[in-house]
């Protein structure tokens, strides 16, 4: 449950209080979209993270110390950030929230292996559940608490109010302990930096191997295309903070919540790759409710339906990706492969996302939509390869 909340917090603050902020500040939507290339440490995590297996800090063992020292560098950075005056710094802005990305990535990278590591493989299923309820639930720190504050406060407050919260995971490292690991840290350039990736190859093949790469790339694109300026949208659309803090972003939350749920256990039945076919539907589906509420305008209970189906679908489709994820690595490069996987997943939030304002500013928000639509295609049909309906691969070691 800790790993998940402190996991999810730093990334739903990029993702929905500094574009709020931004946009109440008076930044265009053109650059507010520019801030997600503030996100590449998530796409280059795996480029670390092999030195974070082969380097022990000198406190608290291989997984603790790096997560202690990356969540005291968060909840600084964090608070720094709301100090700055957007509409004079935003080069020193932009810079502050890509150096939280990168703490933020390489928290996960130590707290993916952390949770690989404790986990037996029966326990697997449950534990990522149950870290990704905790994720989604983090949004109700920036997402709905802060904005909220934002309504009564002044910014400098609200992002250190929003900064302590990282104090939940730094008591959960200095309280748990370190995990007890059969795999020894990894030894000379080679075994630290090139088995992993060795592994995965000879395991795949290169036609494989490209396959599902552009798998993780494409599965969720259009998702987190429609979901990348949500905050602004609904500040367009003419919501204010308050109702975007207590109506959107609860809509959001506990569908996702309850899709996850539900995904974990309907793959029980199921199956990875059939729920990857079937969540894949809903996700597709559920973009286009956004499309109705931009042509309806603020209409509220609509607002709360558009966004409870689409969080839905969110919940579902993550359950069963992140699911396939951790099916494809070997529990010996267990680190470093979730990292580069989870870095291909980050790749739509942080590039394609980049575009988004642009798009929204030449086509409107309605023809966005739509396009977010088609853009969720492609990933569908590559699961005709990656995951065929009637096959499920035999288990890694």
């Amino acid at each position: 449950m800790f790993t998940g909340f402190t996991s999810g917090m730093p990334l739903f603050l990029i993702l929905h209080l500094v574009p709020a902020w931004l946009r109440l500040e008076g930044v265009d939507l053109a650059t507010i979209g520019l801030f997600s290339l503030a996100g590449m440490p998530y796409v280059w995590k795996f480029l670390w993270a092999p030195a974070m297996d082969r380097y022990v800090p000198p406190f608290l063992g291989r997984r603790r110390g790096w997560m202690l020292m990356t969540q005291v560098a968060l909840l600084v950075s964090i608070g720094v950030l709301g100090m700055l005056e957007p509409a004079a710094s935003m080069t020193l802005v932009a810079s502050l929230v890509t150096l939280i990305a990168f703490f933020s990535a390489t928290q996960d990278i130590a707290l993916d292996a952390f949770r690989r590591e404790i986990l037996p493989d029966s326990e697997l299923g449950i534990g990522n559940a149950v870290h990704v309820s905790a994720y989604r639930v983090s949004v109700l720190v920036p997402g709905s608490l802060s904005l909220v504050l934002a309504g009564i406060l002044p910014w400098e407050t609200v992002f250190w109010i929003t900064a302590a919260f990282m104090g939940v995971g730094m008591v959960m490292t200095l309280v748990v302990r370190e995990p007890d690991s059969e795999i020894p840290a990894p030894a000379g350039l080679r075994r630290t930096i090139l088995d992993p990736f060795a592994d995965y190859l000879g395991r795949r093949g290169w036609r494989n191997l490209l396959l599902i790469l552009s798998f993780m790339v494409l599965y969720k694109l259009g998702d987190n295309m429609a979901t990348a300026l949500s905050t602004p949208f609904y500040l367009d659309l003419g919501f204010d903070t308050t109702e975007i803090g207590l109506v959107a972003k609860h809509a959001a939350l506990w569908p996702s919540i309850f899709g996850g749920l539900l995904g974990g256990l309907i793959m029980v039945k199921t199956g990875i790759n059939r729920a990857l076919w079937l969540f894949g539907v809903v996700q597709l589906v559920s973009i286009l409710g956004f499309a109705v509420l931009a042509s309806q305008g603020p209409l509220l209970w609509l607002l709360a339906l558009v966004i409870a189906f689409e969080y839905l679908g969110v919940g579902l489709g993550t359950a069963a990706f992140l699911a396939f994820m951790f099916r494809e690595t070997n529990k010996a490069f267990a680190a470093s492969q979730i990292a580069l996987l989870t870095a291909l997943a980050a790749l739509p939030r942080t590039f394609a996302n980049a575009s988004t304002g642009f798009i929204v500013e030449s086509v409107g928000w309605v023809d966005f939509f739509l396009l977010c639509t088609l853009m969720a295609v492609p990933g569908m049909l590559l699961l005709y390869w990656v995951a065929p309906w009637s096959a499920e691969p035999e288990e890694n070691s």
